[in-house]
């Protein structure tokens, strides 16, 4: 029989393994001071029945939820949501290249070495811990009470778990099992969703129609739809970093209205927070709402145009500048791109800023050079997605002169001698203080390429993908982004049925449209008819 010690151990372990938070908000020291109900079942269950049997299940399902519970925390720290068995596995190889791009392979390895002999150590000790408990023996109670006690022990968490339905409150928390009941909850209700979101994508209600979706109010003038990376409403409201950014759109907008552009902005709506900007997107280009990888599957698998498609019919050349596709990108079939300009193809022969593979003004640069200069050209369509106010956030570049940009190698000395990421992230303060710095950077290039383009009076719709992580953002409960129409007089004056404040900041006010109305709204304001409802 086991001493005290080892025994008091043993259960410490299991007490341990049951508490392990799955979010940063819970990761605190009272959290220990919470009681796991399963904790009683499992002991009871050890003493009474033991066996090998027994205890590798455990093990086995006590290792698994410290995966899934890790994962979950990865994913409220990043998109402020839980994890998804069926529709996040993906994120794991997305996450590989975030992580080796912007901390290097040798530390991104040596951190993901470090998790999974964490979660063998915690595995091993689950086995040592439950053998020590089952050598234990019964509990000193009459078979029939004992068997009694387990019974009522393993009610307890299951009423716990199952919290949406219990008739009582029980004492204590059955953390673990009420995750696990919440998990499986979360992927029969993504099936469901998948299933009536696939019977959604063929209900497009301008999908027969030809005569209201042509683009006759735009000419053929260019369109530009700039996608700023993690632009959310944070940048506008609040004092951290609206001090920066708040006059940097001001300046813009005077800049811009000399040049004879005029300004509309509002917001959207973004269907997620934290990352995953496809998503987001896609919610702008086919008018349906794209929160998850599994919506986003099924779109690519459904007979839904896109924006891009209406405005090839109308006869745009739209191309898609991506400076951060560096793979094989066979999505790019379904939206409509007669052209993909991806990192290799943009010409860049300068150091990357991490993670990031150039900066936003030479991917606007490099974008004018191999869309917009080549002559009698039919009118472009373009969908820009900006990277450089990406985490990991430095090093930060400069706006230089745009005839100085050559093949981008003037950005060396910045790109190889700023701070690393390893640095930076020691000092969360230092984190949304370079957040600020390179979000204005990103912002001001749009605002140096629309004053450049001014002459040929486009469309710009800039606006931002998602809010950043809630680490950055300082806020959980707001997935607004702003929005931006830049234009001349005639063409902006289209869109003044869409509310939004003259200039380029927001009226707080404004009500903020899901993502997913711009298509139509879009092509309302643009046709010679409304689209239908």
């Amino acid at each position: 029989m086991p001493r005290p010690v080892t025994l008091l151990t043993a259960v410490l372990v299991l007490y341990g393994a049951l508490l392990l938070p799955n979010h940063p908000g819970a990761a605190t020291w009272g959290a220990l001071r919470v009681f796991p109900l399963e904790l009683p079942a499992l002991i009871l269950g050890m003493m009474l029945l033991g066996g090998r049997l027994l205890r590798l299940a455990i093990t086995g399902a006590l290792t698994l939820m410290t995966a899934l519970k890790l994962a979950d925390f990865a994913a409220n720290s990043a998109f402020g949501r839980p994890f998804n068995l069926l529709l996040d596995m993906h994120l794991a190889p997305a996450g590989w290249r975030m992580l080796s791009g912007a901390a290097g392979l040798p530390l991104a390895l040596a951190g993901v070495v470090g998790v999974l002999l964490a979660v063998g150590l915690l595995a091993r000790a689950i086995w040592w811990a439950t053998g020590r408990i089952a050598a234990s023996g019964p509990p000193p109670l009459p078979r029939r009470g004992a068997l009694l006690a387990l019974l009522a022990a393993l009610v307890l968490p299951l009423v716990d778990a199952a919290r949406e339905s219990r008739p009582f409150d029980p004492p204590g928390v059955a953390f673990t099992g009420r995750l696990a009941w919440e998990h499986g909850r979360d992927v029969l209700r993504a099936r469901t969703d998948l299933a009536d979101f696939r019977r959604l994508t063929a209900q497009d209600a301008l999908a027969g129609d030809t005569r209201g979706t042509g683009f006759g109010g735009l000419g053929t003038r260019d369109v530009f739809l700039v996608f700023v990376e993690s632009y959310g409403r944070t940048a506008i409201d609040t004092p951290l970093y609206a001090g920066t950014i708040r006059p940097t759109l001001r300046e813009m907008e005077a800049t811009l209205t000399e040049a004879g552009l005029v300004m509309r902005s509002g917001f959207l709506t973004a269907p997620m927070t934290g990352g995953q900007s496809w998503l987001a997107h896609a919610s702008v280009l086919s008018g349906l709402r794209i929160e998850n990888q599994g919506r986003y599957r099924a779109l690519l698998a459904s007979p839904r145009r896109t924006l891009l498609h209406f405005a090839q019919a109308a006869g745009w050349d739209t191309v898609a500048v991506m400076p951060a596709i560096t793979l094989a990108w066979p999505e790019a079939l379904f939206f409509g791109y007669d052209r993909v300009l991806a990192a290799a193809d943009l010409g860049y022969r300068g150091q990357p800023f991490n993670w990031v593979t150039m900066p936003d003004q030479f991917t606007l640069a490099a974008f004018e050079r191999g869309a917009l200069d080549p002559p009698d050209r039919p009118p472009v369509f373009a969908e820009i997605a900006l990277i450089s106010s990406h985490a990991p956030w430095t090093p930060i570049p400069d706006l230089l002169s745009w005839e100085t940009l050559g093949d981008g190698t003037i950005f060396d000395a910045v790109a190889t001698g700023g701070e690393t990421p390893q640095a930076l992230w020691r000092d969360m303060d230092r984190v949304r203080d370079h957040f600020r710095r390179a979000l204005d950077y990103s912002l001001r290039s749009v605002g140096a390429f629309a004053e450049r383009r001014a002459a040929t009076a486009p469309l710009f719709i800039v606006l931002g993908d998602h809010q950043p992580a809630e680490i950055v953002s300082l806020t959980a409960d707001n997935r607004d982004v702003p929005i931006h129409l830049i234009g001349p007089p005639e063409v902006i004056a289209r869109f003044d049925a869409f509310g939004w404040r003259a200039g380029m900041i927001p009226d707080p006010a404004t009500p903020a449209w899901p993502m997913e109305d711009f298509r139509d709204r879009f092509i309302g304001a643009v046709s010679d008819r409304e689209p239908p409802a």
